[in-house]
């Protein structure tokens, strides 16, 4: 009886002591790590929710985290009905489906059958474990059990719908929802929670395929769907993949290679249609013409934010160098930079819009710049040369800036101009740098923000960068309203800034558009740089723009003008539509023009004047003398140089009728001529028997100038016309006399 009781106690205190050793085992077992190292998927969006790409991981897994709220309570049943009906109740081993797995290997009863508790799958997914040995299923189990000690049921169970295999490299619900149905895991339908939830069982055999029906998935979707007792009809479903997404591929690819987890994006998936299906629709229309390739941006400027973005023609077009994103590729701008030389010759006060500027013949230096057509205008309003995209007026105000001035002004932009100033020169006006369009469109952008640039922007939750202040808030506007001036191209609203561009050699076609608070941009070309005549900004980029434009509008894009800005120091008067100065009442013509007050160079008009006409003879006279019959006349008085340049452009003026013969003059009144070369103060090389040639400006109503060296008489010439010298060697004094008196002087050193 004794020997009973001592054995008793023996066995309780074993058994206690067992107890507690498994308790302080469990107590002691190591927390595994559950999602911590596992990287996800990116899974970016466009500005309303739309699934744009669904990125790889670090491992090359398709794989998207969400949280046990994101599933279907739908799928979460069917799951655990499927694979592990019991695991809320057990301690992440089944005993019984282990017992029956452990005979299983060790040959002591049938094959088949396995201890398929989820936390046992989280282990063997989580620890790569080799669960076919008997080893191996210690090991499991041993992992299952320090997953229960140390999270709750649904953290477990969370971890394994992130983690359970679905075919292929597609791992998690998140990922298969969005992979293989085209939705998210919260909205899965009962067939579809059905036909997923079998595919972990074996991922290799039930995975789903593109384009064909998997006879193993439909087969255990039907007896699944069976054995849940559901609707007969329900088990023909048969999951079907749609094709994996990727929108707007090069938008997709600027952002870079981020973080796994949701990417709320800037991209407007209704403008971004219209944008692909324009420049599909342009490159169509106009293929008989080898126009194969465009790319296309659209930004909000005040935001900065990204709204369409077609990088090139087709992405997956090998022909074309689809991959290429056109955005930001360095190319060519042609004229697409002009703006910005006028914008800032308003902000330094050298003209307004009005100002008249010579687009003739012109040599700076050893360059000579011709214009797109190869002819001239002669004078023009800056704000007509603007619109017109006349080249030599451009360089003029680009040379009188100064040959830093433009260059400084790109590079504080943000361009690239990794060379000296002097590499570019004047050509830097019309294309002599290459640019992308994410800078043309910051640029433009500056102008619709007041002068203010922006960095571009195409992630929503990223906070906007300190603007930098490019212009003035007037010389932005003002540039706009120059641009405006340009006629509208089909179907653009009237009031629409725009500018083209045309590389050298025809290899890339701008187009750019100030569209109330947003910007587009165009280009038309080829990536290789091979040229075709037909990438020409107005006829190819152009067309394409004001194709866009109203398809935009369509969709709801705001493309009315804005007004100027309140506070914004600028004055619209009446200006002498002729010469652009401040009207006087001999200007018969006038228009409305802007100008910035204190900084614009305004000027009473000197053009047109009022003289005294012989009413016989028609000719001029000084002043009435009492014996003829005269009569008022305004005639226009023009420098000999613009002169010259009307005569040359074909271009008609109202030139003062000459003085009458034996009338008398006054004389050493007024402005006096200009000698304009040699220089005062020069010193010439003379080579040779090669004469050195002499020119003068003169007043308007100058006939001859009347040329002297050291008192010896030389010749006449008309004003701004050569006249031959040939001195000998030394110091000289010459001296150039118009026909009213005025004398002009000059020292010149001939070696």
């Amino acid at each position: 009886m004794k020997t009973g009781r001592r054995w008793l106690r023996i066995c309780t205190a074993a058994a206690l002591l067992a107890a507690g050793l498994l308790a302080l085992g469990w107590l002691l077992l190591p927390r595994p790590a559950l999602l911590e190292d596992v990287s996800f998927s990116a899974v970016v969006r466009d500005r309303d929710g739309g699934l744009l790409r669904v990125g790889r991981t670090a491992d090359d897994k398709f794989r998207v985290r969400v949280a046990l709220a994101e599933v279907a309570p739908a799928f979460v049943r069917v799951l655990l009905f499927q694979e592990d009906r019991h695991f809320r109740a057990h301690p992440g081993v089944n005993p019984f489906s282990a017992l029956r797995a452990a005979r299983g290997v060790t040959g002591l009863g049938p094959p088949g059958g396995g201890a398929s508790t989820i936390s046992m799958q989280l282990a063997r997914l989580r620890g790569r474990l080799p669960t076919r040995s008997f080893l191996g299923k210690l090991q499991q189990m041993y992992r299952a059990l320090q997953f229960e000690r140390h999270y709750t049921k649904d953290q477990i169970l969370e971890a394994y719908l992130n983690l359970a295999p679905f075919g292929g490299n597609v791992e998690g619900i998140g990922a298969a929802a969005l992979l293989h149905l085209g939705k998210p895991a919260a909205e899965l339908t009962l067939p579809e929670c059905v036909s997923l939830a079998v595919i972990p069982q074996s991922p290799s055999r039930r995975g789903p395929r593109r384009g064909a029906e998997n006879v193993a998935l439909a087969a255990a979707h039907a007896r699944l769907w069976q054995r849940l007792g559901l609707d007969p009809l329900g088990a023909e479903f048969a999951l079907q993949p749609p094709p994996r997404p990727f929108r707007a591929p090069h938008f997709v690819q600027s952002l870079g290679a981020g973080a796994g987890g949701r990417i709320e994006t800037t991209l407007a998936p209704g403008l971004q249609r219209v944008v692909e299906q324009g420049v599909a629709t342009f490159l169509t229309a106009h293929r008989d013409r080898a126009v194969r390739n465009a790319a296309a941006l659209l930004v909000h400027a005040p935001s900065g934010e990204v709204l369409a973005q077609v990088g090139s023609a087709d992405f997956h077009d090998a022909s074309i160098h689809g991959q290429v994103d056109g955005t930001r590729r360095r190319r060519s701008p042609g004229s697409a930079l002009k703006p910005f030389i006028y914008a800032l010759a308003l902000e330094h006060g050298l003209i307004h819009a009005g100002t008249i500027l010579p687009d003739a013949p012109r040599r700076f230096g050893d360059y000579e710049p011709e214009n797109f057509d190869r002819a001239f205008a002669g004078p023009l309003r800056a704000g007509e040369a603007l619109a017109r995209s006349r080249n030599v007026p451009a360089i003029e105000l680009c040379a009188r800036l100064g040959p830093s001035a433009f260059p400084q002004f790109l590079r504080q932009a943000g361009l690239q101009l990794p060379k000296a100033d002097a590499h570019y020169g004047l050509t830097l006006a019309l294309g002599g740098a290459e640019v992308t369009m994410e800078e043309l469109v910051r640029l433009y952008g500056a102008l619709a923000n007041g002068g203010e640039q922006r960095n571009l922007r195409r992630l929503r939750d990223l906070p906007a960068a300190a603007p930098l202040r490019l212009l003035s808030p007037e010389a932005s506007y003002l540039t706009l309203e120059m641009l405006r001036e340009h006629p509208p191209g089909p179907g653009l609203p009237r009031g629409v800034a725009w500018k083209t561009g045309t590389s050298n050699g025809f290899r890339d076609a701008w187009c750019v558009a100030v569209l109330g608070e947003h910007v587009l941009a165009v280009w038309v070309g080829n990536f290789d740089g091979s040229w075709n005549p037909a990438f020409i900004g107005r006829g190819s980029a152009g067309t394409l723009l004001f194709h866009l434009v109203p398809a935009l509008a369509a969709a709801g894009l705001n493309v009315e003008p804005l007004p100027p800005a309140r506070g914004l120091n600028v004055r619209r008067v009446e200006l002498c539509a002729v010469s652009g100065g401040q009207p006087t009442p001999h200007c018969r013509h006038c228009a409305p023009g802007w100008f910035i007050p204190g900084v614009s160079p305004i000027a009473r008009c000197e053009v047109h004047r009022e003289v005294l006409v012989d009413a016989a003879s028609g000719l001029r006279v000084p002043f009435d003398d009492g014996t003829r019959v005269l009569r008022r006349e305004v005639h226009e008085f023009w420098p000999h140089d613009l002169q010259q340049m009307f005569r040359a452009a074909g271009v008609p003026r109202r030139q003062p009728p000459p003085f009458l013969p034996g009338s008398a003059r006054p004389s050493g009144v007024g402005d006096p001529p200009r000698i304009l070369s040699p220089a005062a103060q020069a010193t010439v090389l003379q080579r040779g028997d090669e004469p050195i040639w002499l020119r003068a400006r003169a007043a308007a109503e100058i006939r001859k100038i009347y040329w002297f060296a050291d008192r010896r008489f030389l010749g006449t010439s008309a004003p701004l016309e050569p006249l031959a010298w040939t001195p000998a060697a030394g110091t000289h004094q010459l001296e150039a006399l118009d026909d009213q008196g005025r004398v002009a002087t000059a020292a010149v050193e001939v070696w």
